[in-house]
């Protein structure tokens, strides 16, 4: 993938949802939608107008309340949801970490999964096997690992979901509020493990609700309202923007220390 094109471009990019009408259907009601003609369903845009580039290499946060589009967006990014308007352009291979562990197969055994799994993220059989145990190592599930996954906690199905989405060696990553799961130390190997990938040149996408995370980990930042952009632009001020619209208190600035994006080269 060259550098002189964006990892990510949207432009114009809407999602919308078909939404059923709030009240209650009856026959009344049906009969009323058909003789005036009347949809039963109405359009939601999730996301709307959305246009950003983002470079190779660059460390990317998305900000905003709860419902202003930030997972919709994630989930276009990653190629989950395609877009009704406007346009996508991704450039590298993809691994998302939206909901850690819901492509497992349950009643597969953990070791049966990181197959399963690798697999559908575009590796052969020969790369799972040379990455089998760095996988398994990562995950620290001990003997688990040969359990089957329905009977895994949710920390338990995070760390190995986390830990084959990271060994694929993605050109891009996506991650939704990964930080946020499992015990102290497993987040701690996240941040180190997603820090590597800064190193190596991965672009990352990052949703996450800890404005001090995003402050520390990302070079730009998207603040997003009702599926609308408010602005992008440097993480201590879109984040202080966002704060100050909610009432909340700002952060202050910290003294400088290696940003992960910067590291990479991005």
């Amino acid at each position: 993938m060259s550098a002189r094109y964006p990892a990510i471009r949207a432009k114009d990019l809407g999602i919308k949802f078909y939404l059923r009408g709030a009240e209650n259907p009856t026959v009344h009601s049906g009969m009323v939608r058909f003789l005036k003609r009347k949809p039963a369903r109405r359009e939601f845009w999730a996301v709307r107008n959305i246009t950003v580039d983002i470079p190779q290499g660059q460390v990317f946060g998305i900000i905003g309340a709860n419902g202003s589009g930030k997972s919709t967006l994630l989930r276009a990014l990653a190629r989950i949801y395609f877009p009704d308007e406007g346009e996508l352009e991704i450039r590298g291979k993809i691994s998302s970490l939206i909901t850690l562990g819901a492509g497992f197969r349950q009643e597969l055994s953990g070791m049966d999964n990181i197959y399963y799994n690798g697999i559908i993220l575009g590796l052969t059989k020969q790369e799972i096997e040379r990455k089998r145990q760095q996988i398994i190592d990562f995950a620290d599930l001990g003997q688990f690992i040969h359990e089957p996954v329905r009977t895994y906690s949710s920390g338990m199905r995070a760390r190995l979901g986390f830990s084959v989405a990271v060994h694929v060696d993605p050109e891009i990553l996506v991650v939704d509020e990964v930080l946020v799961v499992g015990d102290a130390a497993f987040r701690q190997r996240c941040a180190e493990k997603m820090r590597e990938l800064f190193m190596r040149g991965a672009t990352v996408i990052m949703v996450q609700h800890n404005m001090d995370v995003i402050v520390e980990m990302c070079q730009r930042v998207m603040w997003l309202d009702k599926g609308h952009v408010q602005t992008i632009g440097e993480p201590l001020d879109v984040v202080n923007k966002y704060l100050a619209s909610r009432n909340l208190p700002v952060l202050e600035a910290k003294p400088a220390t290696p940003n992960p994006g910067v590291i990479s080269g991005g």
